[in-house]
């Protein structure tokens, strides 16, 4: 029981760890799906983790994915946005979220930071492919836009792979059974002879 204790203790963190990651447009889904895996192997499968619960996980993780694609993406082609100028968007935000979270607030910091240079990014690339100055600003504030929604919607879909990890995985009433103990024989007796008869 104290193992499991540990190992959710240490799930609980990656948990947290991998939904903050996922503010700077990292993998941070799979992080905790791969995390909640982890936990199920180190805990026995079945006991408080198992493949419904990993199943469900998947799911949830897959469709953060388009949802985020999709409404990423929609901003940028939009405003007239090319396929370089996506790829710049998706740089950008990447870089953003490491060097442009000035704000002293942590997670709305990461958001503006990725947001700030997914439009820098964009608006950038779209001015090396010769577009004007004010259209390509038009497509990096579109791709700006998209980016925030769906960082949110994914985050958001972060916090129900946490709460479900989180309640599935809680170490309780889960303990292998003891074994039940053998059955005790009882000594057989002999029957009772029959009183024998005088002639």
């Amino acid at each position: 029981m104290i193992w499991d204790v540990v190992c959710y203790i240490i799930l609980v963190a990656l948990l947290v760890t991998g939904l903050f990651v996922n503010l700077l447009g990292l993998p941070g889904l799979w992080l905790m799906l791969a995390s909640a895996a982890g936990y199920a192997w180190a805990t026995g499968w079945n006991r408080h983790v198992g493949w419904q619960s990993l199943l469900v996980l998947l799911v949830l993780a897959v469709m953060a994915e388009v949802v985020e694609f999709v409404a990423g993406s929609a901003g940028a082609r939009k405003a007239g946005g090319s396929k370089r100028g996506m790829i710049g968007a998706v740089v950008g935000g990447l870089l953003g979220g490491f060097f442009l979270t000035f704000i002293p607030v942590p997670i709305i910091s990461t958001i503006v930071g990725v947001c700030l240079g997914t439009f820098l990014g964009s608006w950038a690339v779209e001015l090396m492919v010769g577009k004007e100055m004010g259209h390509s600003v038009q497509i990096g504030v579109g791709a700006a836009k998209g980016r925030l929604v769906g960082t949110l919607l994914k985050t958001l879909f972060g916090v129900a792979i946490l709460v479900v990890a989180m309640v599935t995985a809680f170490p309780t009433g889960a303990a292998p059974r003891a074994a039940a103990p053998p059955p005790t024989k009882t000594p057989a007796t002999a029957p009772a002879a029959a009183p024998a008869t005088q002639p």
